[in-house]
């Protein structure tokens, strides 16, 4: 679904957006708001690239990344609901993972974790292996994914009443 067809279901449904992002360095937030009008859909992003920012910004609990590590669904779900708690959001979608070029034996290029986050639903996390195929492409298709998790939701929604 393109950004402008997801704020227009966000719009139909009553719902506002937050992100939280950690590989895509605000790529998500970008992409809606590259839309005309998105403001009044859109509430916030989060770029916490390092791990200081995740705890400030959002609560990331310091146990849980010297635990799992930054690249964690655990992470992912902690983000998506620290950016729930500290936004005007319905829902939060964040990020983490291994853009690449790099990675290791137990976190590998293109490895992202995906958390979202509905208000008075529970937090649903997933993570995709999108493989090694470079920086710039798996950061297209993280934010790509990240917009389908957040019309899914949408779509599950009541409409606005």
């Amino acid at each position: 679904m393109s950004a402008a067809a997801l704020l227009a279901l966000a719009r139909a449904k009553g719902a506002r957006i937050a992100t939280a992002e950690s590989c895509t360095g605000g790529m998500i937030s970008a992409a809606l708001t590259d839309v005309a009008g998105s403001s009044d859909v859109f509430d916030r992003g989060f770029v916490t690239y390092s791990n200081a920012a995740k705890q400030a910004m959002l609560g990331v609990s310091p146990d849980t990344l010297a635990r799992v590590g930054a690249v964690s669904e655990e992470v992912a779900r902690e983000m998506a609901e620290g950016a729930l708690a500290r936004s005007e959001a319905t829902l939060a979608v964040a990020v983490t993972g291994i853009a690449g070029p790099g990675g290791s034996e137990f976190k590998p290029e293109g490895r992202v974790c995906f958390g979202l986050a509905v208000k008075g639903r529970p937090t649903l996390v997933e993570t995709v292996e999108f493989g090694p195929r470079g920086r710039a492409a798996v950061r297209s298709a993280t934010v790509d994914h990240a917009l389908s998790l957040l019309a899914q939701a949408l779509g599950d929604l009541p409409a606005r009443g």
